[in-house]
């Protein structure tokens, strides 16, 4: 199964979401990853999808989304050059000041910023693709306890192309 990425402009309404993800679900798709926000234009939202499985149901599922009243777009962004990223808070308790230079080391490295210092921990952001915050957290983890948030991942083609509505 290959992982696809899917962008869907949307009319910013209520109940659009859950519709979109509905298919999704009927068709045995895994999401594994969905990040939604408005646009440049307040009226509509951009859903973007991160899910595996075969190309044959990929292309069955975009069909049904097109069919869909509040969907106004859907781009495979699977093939295309895209800029993706992620962002992720990361908080490692129970560290001590050894670690806590380490954590400031790795942050430097991984050009995160540290967002918030108390006694006994310490909070990253980070932002970056998928693999390069995996890598962050595979340093961290064994630092301390990690309770970590995470968007979902967001794409954009590169260059000049935009999705037209």
């Amino acid at each position: 199964m290959q992982q696809h990425i899917l962008s869907v402009l949307v009319s910013n309404k209520a109940g659009v979401l859950t519709k979109v993800t509905a298919l999704f679900s009927r068709r045995g798709f895994n999401i594994d990853s969905l990040a939604v926000g408005t646009t440049e234009n307040k009226d509509i939202s951009r859903i973007t999808i991160i899910a595996n499985g075969d190309d044959y149901t990929l292309e069955q599922l975009i069909k049904q989304l097109n069919k869909l009243i509040d969907v106004i777009k859907v781009k495979n962004l699977t093939s295309t050059e895209t800029v993706c990223r992620e962002l992720a808070l990361i908080k490692i308790s129970g560290i001590g000041s050894d670690e806590r230079k380490e954590i400031l080391q790795f942050s430097e490295i991984y050009r995160s910023k540290i967002v918030d210092v108390a006694p006994d921990t310490v909070t990253v952001e980070i932002t970056g693709t998928t693999d390069k915050i995996a890598s962050f957290l595979a340093l961290v983890e064994k630092m301390g306890k990690i309770e970590m948030v995470r968007t979902g991942t967001i794409s954009i083609e590169r260059g000049r192309k935009t999705i037209e509505v």
